[in-house]
């Protein structure tokens, strides 16, 4: 009986250590917060149940499985890592996740990733504050604007939906927060290719690169992990105004190392070095006097660029253009892409300039007009253009003539030439001077007729008894006419023996009356008269007792009797 009773407490005994080694086997690794293997038993639209060998099978809702079309991406009996949230012993109950643990292993390889200083793959999905959200599999992370790359970009949307390496630099599990870098691993791709380059640079050497940034003064080349600088000076020998006529950002360049500093790690670029000097031999090539024809590259206030052969250009200076015309601006006479013939008037070859000529394609016209119209020609223009001071008349193409007003009259004071002529009007006229250095012709219209003041010495000498028309009256005297265009001036004190305060008192304009020449000059052009000395003249021819009247001209003869006898006594 006690021997059955043994048996009886061993069976027992022996059956509850079977169960808690099968409970111990199959429950004992379901820790909250543990990551566990499962098998998916059933899966339904909303919902996939997973057996974990618990007494009940865990619910995690099917969009956790769901891909990017969101089509549920398992199938019953896959076996798969799910992520134990929370577990109930007494119901029987399990809270599974199958994103959770999808989360948590990430995590632990980009902590792998950042302890090993190694890389991971990521797609930029969208453009937040400050930079990027990035796709690392499953876990979201944040680029930073500064470390997309090594210079600032351009177009930030055109990254979105890219494929990059990055850099883990930062994890935080607890905010679920990491942060990459792409900059890190450009900027280390850089160093080491710089490293490299330095050993293998030398001056003379032809390299090639991208252009990465273009700048009014030049150009920035990546000679792969070492920038360049290309000079706008040494990209072409013709002139170019900047750097985007040559070259295009992100364009590849084939280039001439001209200097390099390893130590400050500097390096000169030269594109126009790949080609031969167009200026070497350049004054036998472009003879002074030779005439060739060029394209009009550039307008400048003061001329026109004109290229004679690629990297080749000359200077027309305004001055050069026209050897008639008053140019303001060169654009009055060619525009850029103009062909036009010139002639070389000189070349500088170390300050590599050569000056062009326009104007000396064709005859000076003002050579011409000197030989045609020597001074004393007599000729007929028209008039185009009539000023306060004179008139301009057409002689040959581009030269105009010059009538001062001084010279249409000998006589007539003219205030303005429109009183006479008007603007088309055929005129008449003698050349006078034609001066080539300074461009001026001169004509006269009065010089055609013989001046009528040569004659008045001659015509009026002095004590010629004239009658002429007061034709102005002024305070210093009267102008008298005493033929057409010939006046002469009685001064006030020549009118009378008694002082005159106002000739227009004693005087009217139009009156007839008579004088005496008592001045004459045909080259100061004056005839001075007098009203005053014609009248003592008349008084001396009348008989002394008709000249003075009354007891004091009795007394005035008396006293000049006495004045004869004292002289006489003496």
């Amino acid at each position: 009986m006690e021997t059955m009773e043994n048996n009886s407490l061993e069976a027992e005994m022996s059956f509850e250590a079977a169960l808690e080694d099968y409970l111990s086997s199959d429950f004992g690794e379901l820790d909250e917060g543990s990551i566990v293997k499962g098998e998916i038993v059933r899966v339904d639209n909303d919902y996939v149940l997973v057996d974990v060998n618990f007494k009940s099978e865990g619910q995690i809702p099917a969009s956790e499985f769901a891909d990017a079309d969101g089509a549920v991406s398992v199938g019953v009996g896959d076996k798969v890592d799910v992520f134990v949230v929370r577990k109930n012993e007494m119901e029987g109950t399990i809270t599974l996740s199958f994103e959770k643990a999808k989360r948590m292993q990430m995590f632990d390889q980009l902590e792998e990733v950042q302890e090993k200083n190694s890389v991971v793959t990521g797609r930029i999905v969208r453009r937040i504050k400050g930079g990027y959200t990035v796709d690392l599999g499953g876990i979201e992370a944040f680029l930073p604007g500064s470390h997309v790359d090594l210079r600032p970009v351009p177009d930030m949307d055109a990254l979105v939906n890219e494929e990059f390496e990055f850099r883990v630099l930062k994890i935080n599990r607890r905010r679920s927060n990491v942060i990459v870098s792409r900059r890190v691993l450009l900027e280390e791709e850089r160093d080491s290719k710089r490293s490299d380059l330095l050993l293998t640079l030398e001056e003379g050497q032809i390299v090639t690169g991208k252009a990465k940034n273009i700048t009014e003064y030049g150009v920035f080349v990546d000679l792969g992990g070492l920038d360049g600088l290309l000079h706008i000076t040494d990209m072409s020998w013709k002139r170019i105004r900047h750097p985007k006529e040559l070259v295009q950002l992100g364009q590849e360049l084939e280039l001439k190392i001209l200097s390099f500093d390893k130590e400050n790690q500097k390096v000169s670029l030269g594109l126009k070095q790949l080609v031969e000097d167009p200026w070497q031999d350049i004054t036998a090539k472009f003879p002074e006097g030779q005439r060739l024809s060029g394209k009009v590259t550039n307008l400048v206030d003061y001329g026109a660029f004109v290229e004679l052969e690629p990297g080749v250009e000359g200077l027309v200076h305004i001055s050069e253009m026209s050897w008639t015309r008053k140019l303001r601006h060169p654009s009055q006479m060619v525009r850029v892409g103009d062909e036009v013939e010139v002639v070389i008037l000189g070349v500088d070859e170390d300050k590599k300039r050569i000056s062009l000529g326009m104007k000396q394609v064709k005859p000076n016209p003002w050579e011409i007009v000197a030989e045609k119209y020597p001074e004393g020609t007599i000729l007929e223009g028209v008039i185009k253009n009539i000023t306060e001071f004179g008139m301009f008349i057409g002689i040959e193409d581009g030269i105009d003539g010059l009538i001062h007003v001084s010279d249409i009259s000998w006589t007539k004071k003219i205030r303005h030439p429109n009183e006479l002529f008007q603007v088309g009007d055929t005129v008449q006229a003698k050349v006078l001077t034609v001066d080539q250095d300074s461009e001026k012709f001169t004509l006269g219209v009065k010089q055609l007729s013989e001046d009528p003041w040569s004659k008045v010495p001659s015509n009026y000498p002095n004590g010629t008894i004239v009658e002429g028309v007061v034709t102005n009256i002024t305070d210093f005297g009267l102008f008298v006419e005493v033929e057409e265009g010939i006046e002469g001036l009685v001064h006030v004190s020549e009118i009378s023996q008694k002082k005159v305060k106002s000739p227009s008192e004693m005087f009217k304009e139009g009156v007839t009356i008579k004088a005496k020449v008592i001045h004459v000059s045909a080259e100061e052009r004056r005839l001075g008269l007098s009203i005053k000395q014609l009248q003592e003249q008349e008084d001396r021819k009348k008989p002394r007792e008709f000249r003075s009247g009354g007891s004091e001209g009795a007394q005035q003869t008396l006293g000049d009797i006495f004045k004869q006898l004292e002289d006489a006594g003496e």
